[in-house]
């Protein structure tokens, strides 16, 4: 099942995601094959992270969140609570769009 997890940072918590982002980028590459994509989030600057969207397969909601227990933005405290859904694309990916970065 496809879910869509929005997590959007705490206030004050930008040095806290810069110092945790190397242990963050390794666990998500543990779980690259359950990802549809995933990625930071900004503000209108384009520049300043908020928070990040992740859409991964998982097999329930109970397996998110476990999932996200160890996440290490989330055991850090980088997080607000998350926003999870089960996702259903309609609509069909673009190969190469946007590029990647």
């Amino acid at each position: 099942m496809i879910f869509a997890i929005l997590l959007m940072d705490l206030p004050g918590t930008a040095e806290l995601r810069i110092q945790t982002r190397p242990e963050h980028r390794a666990y998500l590459g543990q779980f690259a094959e359950k990802m549809a994509f995933a990625g930071p989030l900004t503000s209108e600057d384009g520049q300043t992270t908020v928070g990040s969207l992740l859409v991964m397969d998982f097999p329930s909601k109970a397996d998110v969140e476990a999932w996200l227990s160890d996440e290490p933005f989330t055991k850090a405290g980088v997080y607000e609570k998350p926003v999870i859904h089960v996702f259903n694309n309609s609509w069909p990916q673009q190969v190469g769009f946007p590029p990647a970065k």
